[in-house]
């Protein structure tokens, strides 16, 4: 379904290094790379993990560099590196509704759309923490921290609700799928 083409791992996290800086940014393309890829696995994508994480670590191509440009300077960048049509869409449309009109139409794409602000949500969540890690992280606690509008008050808490929606899965059920996406990866990232 997806060509890879000879666009590797490596090739995309350079191509995200040239145009990010930022550890956060590069924290966060690493987390939204690893959860995209244990979805991939868990929702029977396996074939397809390298391009779900591929996605998932160049989401956010331009945005530290094109902020008023998000999910638009990526395709030009893209194109310019070869890579397939697929992986544009895909890229371009996390930003749906709010800097894109490239509507998620995979399943893929709405969980990258969903996952995007709620790793977001996760990781402030995990950085309150003692253990400042989300090992010990409940789902309640998750919850509470969903509903306090005033807690990390930059995530976009309607994307997130929009995205369970798209992926026809109750909020809870997002939210807790995607707490255990970042506990299963949460060493690997931090290795990076």
């Amino acid at each position: 379904m997806y060509k890879m083409e000879s666009f590797t791992r490596a090739d995309a996290w350079a191509l995200l290094c040239k145009y990010n800086k930022e550890p956060f940014h590069l924290l966060h393309a690493r987390t939204v790379e690893a959860v995209m890829r244990y979805f991939a696995e868990h929702l029977g994508y396996g074939d397809a993990v390298e391009f779900w994480g591929m996605v998932g670590l160049l989401h956010d191509l331009d945005y530290e560099q094109y902020p008023e440009q998000h999910c638009v300077k990526c395709v030009e960048i893209m194109q310019e590196n070869g890579l397939s049509k697929e992986m544009i869409h895909a890229v371009t449309c996390h930003g749906y509704g709010l800097v894109s009109d490239v509507a998620p139409v995979s399943e893929m794409e709405k969980v990258l759309f969903a996952v995007d602000e709620l790793t977001g949500l996760i990781g402030a969540a995990a950085r309150m923490r003692p253990s400042k890690s989300v090992q010990d992280m409940e789902l309640k606690s998750l919850v509470k921290k969903f509903k306090d509008k005033k807690f990390a008050a930059g995530c976009n808490r309607d994307v997130i609700a929009q995205g369970a929606a798209q992926l026809g899965w109750s909020l809870e059920k997002l939210l807790g799928e995607t707490l255990e996406a970042m506990r299963a990866t949460e060493a690997a990232i931090a290795e990076k």
